[in-house]
């Protein structure tokens, strides 16, 4: 099964606020919605968290919010990164 392919950022790769790791921590948990579980699997989940791990390294931080598409499926697979005291969070665009 082909890995959904990760979207280009709306904000440019060297702007100010493209400074998020992707990096969980105890006070910054991975968690993933319920819905986007179900259409797209732990196991996508988390591959495709670890090409947002790799792109961060690489560029020296992300957006806050990452977008992956899979042509066969009715939505995407969006990673949000909130704040301090937030979490990274795999979701669909409905559950925002």
């Amino acid at each position: 099964m082909p890995l959904p392919q990760l979207k280009p950022q709306e904000i440019p790769l060297d702007h100010p606020d493209s400074t998020n790791m992707f990096q969980p921590s105890a006070e910054k948990p991975l968690v993933a919605t319920r819905a986007a579980v179900e259409m797209y699997t732990h196991e996508i989940i988390v591959l495709c968290w670890g090409v947002l791990q790799e792109q961060a390294r690489q560029h020296r931080g992300l957006d806050y919010l990452q977008v992956f598409q899979d042509e066969s499926k009715p939505e995407a697979l969006w990673f949000i990164e909130d704040g301090a005291g937030g979490a990274i969070t795999a979701l669909l665009p409905s559950d925002y």
